[in-house]
C-alpha cells in the first residue's frame, strides 16, 4: 500500500480568482479529492464505509499557505495518513511547484459518522491501521478549539442550496472557503490574502439552512479575523474559522 500518495495538478481556469491566482476553495478541493482517492487505496474508502452505513466528514482543517499558484501552473500535491486515536484520523499534506518547493501545507482531522444517526463512530470501526511513514507533521500545531476575539458583525446571511452540497447531503467542506472569503469585499481581496486558515467544522448545514455569517477582527493583532457561520433556524454555530490576512 501507498503510504504517500502523490497527484499532479495544472490550475484550470475554472480554478482561479480574478487574480488569476488559485482560490483557496480550489485548494481544498484537491485535498478533499486526493484524501477520498487515498482512501480508496488503502482500503478504507467511501464504498467500504457505506457498507457500514458510515461515512467520512471533515472536523477541522489548518493551511498555511507561501505562495498561491496561477492560471496554467502545474503543482504537485502529497497526503499521507497518520495512525488514527480513538475518534480522530489525521491526514497532512503539502504542496509542490515544478521546481519541489513547498507552496502549501495543511493539516486536517477527520472523523467517521452514522449516516443515519449522524453521530460519531470510534476508530476502531474500521479494524486496521494505516501504513507508517516517518515523515513529520506538515505544520506542527494542534487543531485546537477557536474562539471570537472581540466583537463579530454580520457580514450576510447564505442558504445552502443544491450547488453548495456533495454525496453526503450537506454543505461541503470547500464551499465553507466560498462563503468566508465572500465576508471580504473585492477590494480587500485586492489589498490583502489569506496566508493561513484554520476551519472547525462543529455542525453539518443541510439545504435549506440560512447560515448567518459573522466576521470580527483580533483587535491585538489586525492581521487576525475571525470568521463564523451561525444556523438561523437552530441557533447552532455551522462553524469557526481563524485567518492570517496580509498585504499583497
Amino acid at each position: 500500500m501507498e503510504a504517500i500518495y502523490r497527484k499532479k495538478h495544472t490550475v484550470q481556469l475554472s480554478d482561479v480568482d480574478f487574480s488569476k491566482k488559485l482560490k483557496l476553495s480550489t485548494l481544498f478541493v484537491y485535498f478533499q479529492d486526493l484524501a477520498t482517492e487515498h482512501s480508496e487505496i488503502l482500503g478504507k474508502g467511501r464504498d467500504v464505509l457505506q457498507k457500514n452505513n458510515l461515512i467520512w466528514v471533515l472536523a477541522s482543517v489548518r493551511a498555511d499557505i507561501e505562495r498561491y499558484p496561477v492560471w496554467g501552473e502545474s503543482i504537485f500535491v502529497e497526503t499521507w495518513p497518520l495512525q488514527p486515536d480513538k475518534i480522530n484520523f489525521e491526514r497532512d499534506f503539502l504542496v509542490y511547484d515544478e521546481n519541489d518547493n513547498i507552496i502549501a501545507r495543511a493539516v486536517t482531522n477527520w472523523v467517521i459518522i452514522d449516516i443515519s444517526s449522524r453521530r460519531l463512530k470510534r476508530a476502531r470501526v474500521l479494524n486496521s491501521e494505516f501504513p507508517e511513514t516517518d515523515r513529520e507533521r506538515a505544520i506542527d500545531c494542534t487543531l485546537d478549539r477557536i474562539s471570537a476575539v472581540g466583537s463579530v458583525e454580520e457580514s450576510y446571511r447564505k442558504t445552502v442550496g443544491y450547488s453548495d452540497i456533495d454525496m453526503n447531503e450537506h454543505l461541503n467542506n470547500s464551499r465553507y472557503l466560498d462563503y468566508i472569503m465572500d465576508c471580504f469585499s473585492i477590494d480587500d481581496h485586492k489589498n490583502y490574502f489569506s496566508k493561513s486558515i484554520e476551519i472547525h467544522y462543529i455542525h453539518e448545514a443541510l439545504p435549506g439552512d440560512t447560515l448567518i455569517l459573522r466576521k470580527g477582527i483580533d483587535e491585538a493583532d489586525k492581521g487576525t479575523v475571525y470568521v463564523e457561520g451561525i444556523n438561523e433556524c437552530s441557533n447552532l454555530v455551522a462553524f469557526k474559522s481563524r485567518l492570517k490576512i496580509q498585504s499583497r
